[in-house]
């Protein structure tokens, strides 16, 4: 995986400034989506790692299943990640492309675990803080997790607060065995 990380980052870098020349992050951030739940079926797998089927071939059947959501230049790009046998790697693109066009957008998507599902009052609160530390729009993702006890775990970015119970027990533990 984080050899996909590292092998996705100059095409979504080259898909994020192509999709900034034409104004057309949200088509790119669909088009991306489409393909990377391709790459992730069974059966396209299966097709992938075939020797029968050429790239042309290849190139075809993934254009024309993602067609109606590809925006220009996505054939070309869809063309090029089969030619250089980097179709594994798109769920990481998709990924880092939308971290960059947050990036751009002044926008940070930020996890949330907790041991209980926030109220509408905790997500505005949490999500206030939040744009006041970091200077940014945030935009909440929560997570459910009993095993956290109680508390929160936010990650925004960089930032990683550990606020659970479970944190603190393991801190408490860590400084106690000193």
């Amino acid at each position: 995986m984080a050899d996909n990380a590292s092998i996705a980052r100059p095409y979504a870098k080259a898909v994020f400034d192509l999709a900034q020349e034409t104004n057309a992050f949200d088509a790119w951030s669909v088009a991306l989506g489409n393909l990377a739940a391709i790459s992730q079926d069974e059966g396209f797998n299966t097709l992938v790692n075939d020797p029968r089927v050429d790239a042309v071939k290849l190139t075809e059947v993934l254009t024309d299943l993602a067609k109606d959501s590809l925006p220009e230049g996505g054939t070309n790009f869809v063309k090029l990640l089969v030619q250089n046998d980097r179709i594994l790697a798109l769920q990481d693109i998709q990924q880092q492309y939308g971290d960059l066009v947050a990036k751009a957008q002044a926008v940070v998507n930020a996890q949330v675990t907790t041991a209980l599902p926030l109220t509408d009052g905790q997500k505005t609160s949490l999500t206030s803080a939040l744009e006041t530390r970091l200077g940014m729009k945030v935009q909440l993702e929560e997570t459910v997790d009993a095993e956290i006890v109680g508390g929160a775990i936010v990650k925004a970015g960089d930032l990683v607060i550990d606020g659970s119970a479970k944190g603190r027990i393991e801190k408490l533990t860590t400084t106690l065995l000193r």
